[in-house]
């Protein structure tokens, strides 16, 4: 009898000493606060960004079908209009946990940004590349094309500020 008590402490020993490095694992792993301690998770610039991403993509996406190159000043207003509600909850989402941001619309940005990435010279493909308000198109067939929207994201935490010039890329990214 007192061989098998023997036999079965050693076994329990053997178990306990296998689960330690599971339960360190699981401590390590399992710990919430290492969730929002990631940078882009509590970066209020980057989750904004995002936003902004999935709003111009979804404000450009019937621009080619719906005014022709000579209406592009229209379909910018659209593009616009489109946005302006979008970019007013970006501002105010999280203003009751202290986080205020600011959106507007950069056409410095645009324009430099339309000239690095709009081809010239009898190769190209597509026609010309207009900056119009911050909001950047091009002529492909006859159709404008939005092909990108450059903004200034300014905001301000307890612990921070933050200025980002941005172009979102229409449907690219």
């Amino acid at each position: 009898m007192r061989r098998r008590g023997q036999l079965v402490l050693v076994a329990a020993v053997i178990i306990a000493v296998a689960m330690i490095p599971m339960v360190l694992a699981y401590l390590q792993l399992g710990y919430h606060a290492d969730v929002r301690a990631s940078g882009a998770h509590d970066d209020p610039s980057t989750e904004a960004r995002s936003v902004l991403v999935r709003s111009v993509h979804s404000a450009s996406v019937d621009v080619p079908g719906t005014f022709r190159w000579s209406s592009r000043d229209a379909a910018v207003n659209a593009v616009r209009s489109d946005l302006d509600p979008r970019l007013s909850t970006v501002e105010t989402a999280r203003v009751d946990e202290g986080i205020h941001r600011n959106v507007t619309y950069n056409q410095t940005l645009a324009s430099r940004w339309s000239s690095a990435n709009c081809p010239t010279g009898p190769d190209r493909q597509f026609g010309s590349c207009e900056a119009i308000d911050g909001v950047v198109v091009q002529e492909r067939a006859g159709w404008t094309h939005v092909l990108a929207v450059a903004f200034d994201l300014v905001t301000d935490t307890r612990r921070q500020h933050t200025e980002l010039s941005t172009v979102v890329r229409a449907g690219y990214e």
